[in-house]
């Protein structure tokens, strides 16, 4: 028997689900206790796990027991059935082994220079003294960082085009339609399934264009993600076959998907956050102009504690019957996730958990299963070390340069977004200029020069 959970019709939970997803999630812990089970129409059951030693059993069950390829299935329409997300066991150890090498320190050393072009020219364009939203600003820069740590693209028409062709199926990938197989019927090309294909087909096309295009160059001596993909071979010696053009073609997607839209949604999230709490956001500042990447990274994480964009870890379909968290679950029978939101707001972990306080991660690091937006275990986010490098940079340059003001009373809720939320209103804000921030850097860099 799986553990109790709201007694409403499938389809009733689904829609509280898609549409407010942290009331259902806060009201189920308290009626039902720190397990509860949800009947969604995307599936098998899904049983929720709130304990962290029930997490660290989860995220520490062995591969052939749990398949969190198999409970997250609805990701393969966006991300192709060869994706390291969508795959288990051998296959998937196999394909990311493939892909450890490109979030490598040396490789993410490489890109800051990048990163940090990137981002300052994206800061220059955010307009100045009137409402902003952030997500949207967000999700064109991590774009293009994703781009050039990808594919090495630099400005020109080449990219032009790969940012109009993957905005538009990154954007229409983000649908609800995408989460609901029962909706995933071709009614033609006006329908919301068929738009979606017609942009995956042109993605797609795109992919293969350019994987074909770099095969075919022989000079070529990038250092990018798709030039180590292109080398990686299968068997542990290295020796083996090629990945296939397919098979590149979808780790490709899956590194634009979960590079863009879930670092976007978190940058947002921790910005409206911290334009809505004034002594933290003096205080980042300092740490800004400072380059104190300790406090900065704390900001980043109570950002990912009290705003995850994705709600809960990655499904993990039970395959062999299991005993964990002192329950008997049966083969073919659920789904087991952490929940991430209410781990996040335990008041038993984290103490005044609606409160947004860096100071808690300088005070203790994050916990193995009681911090866990990036997920666990073996399915633990292949670009954590990326994201939160990436999102530092964000930071740290767009305090540096801009002031930060709050729009609005009150706090912005959570959007759906496919498997992620964001902020409802994108992450509004106003941005000024930080005068003279140039100079007094100029300056100080020039007195520290003299004094040598």
């Amino acid at each position: 028997m799986l553990p109790p959970g709201p007694s409403a019709p499938p389809l009733v939970q689904t829609l509280r689900w898609l549409r407010a997803p942290v009331p259902l999630f806060e009201e189920c812990r308290e009626r039902y206790g720190p397990t509860f089970t949800l009947r969604l129409k995307v599936g098998a059951p899904i049983v929720c796990l709130t304990d962290p030693a029930h997490v660290k059993e989860l995220f520490t069950a062995p591969p052939d027991v749990l398949h969190p390829g198999e409970g997250g299935r609805i990701l393969e329409p966006i991300l192709g059935s060869h994706s390291v997300l969508v795959l288990d066991e051998d296959a998937h150890l196999e394909q990311r082994r493939m892909m450890l090498p490109a979030f490598h320190g040396d490789r993410m050393t490489a890109l800051t220079e990048a990163l940090e072009e990137l981002t300052a020219r994206a800061v220059d364009e955010l307009p100045r003294d009137e409402p902003v939203a952030l997500h949207p600003r967000m999700q064109l820069l991590t774009l293009r960082v994703i781009l050039r740590a990808i594919f090495g693209l630099r400005a020109g028409p080449r990219l032009e085009r790969f940012e109009t062709v993957l905005t538009d199926y990154l954007e229409r990938g983000s649908a609800p339609v995408n989460m609901l197989p029962a909706l995933q019927r071709d009614l033609g090309p006006r329908s919301p399934w068929g738009r979606f294909l017609r942009v995956r087909r042109e993605a797609l096309a795109l992919l293969h264009e350019e994987i074909r295009a770099r095969r075919a160059d022989r000079d070529h001596d990038g250092d990018d993600v798709l030039a180590m993909l292109l080398g990686a071979r299968h068997g542990d010696a290295g020796g083996g076959r090629p990945m296939a053009d397919d098979e590149i073609a979808d780790e490709l997607m899956t590194l634009l998907v979960a590079g863009h839209e879930t670092t976007a949604s978190q940058l947002a999230w921790t910005f409206e956050r911290l334009a809505r709490t004034p002594d933290v956001l003096a205080t980042a500042v300092r740490a800004a102009d400072a380059d104190d990447d300790a406090y900065l990274t704390a900001v980043l994480n109570e950002g990912l504690r009290m705003r995850p964009v994705l709600l809960f870890a990655q499904p993990r379909a039970v395959h062999r019957d299991v005993e964990l968290g002192g329950r008997r679950y049966t083969a073919g029978t659920c789904a087991i996730t952490a929940n991430v939101h209410l781990i996040h707001h335990d008041p038993e972990i984290y103490p005044q958990p609606h409160r947004f306080r860096p100071e808690r991660f300088l005070e203790r690091p994050p916990g193995t299963y009681t911090f866990v937006p990036f997920g666990g275990g073996r399915r633990r986010c292949l670009g954590m070390s990326f994201a939160m490098l990436e999102m530092r940079i964000v930071l740290r340059e767009l305090l540096r340069r801009r002031t930060v003001q709050a729009v609005g009373d009150g706090g912005e809720g959570p959007l759906r977004r496919h498997i992620t939320v964001s902020p409802a209103r994108g992450g509004l804000v106003v941005l000024g200029d930080r005068g003279g921030y140039a100079a007094r850097a100029a300056q100080t860099l020039a007195t520290s020069s003299s004094s040598r």
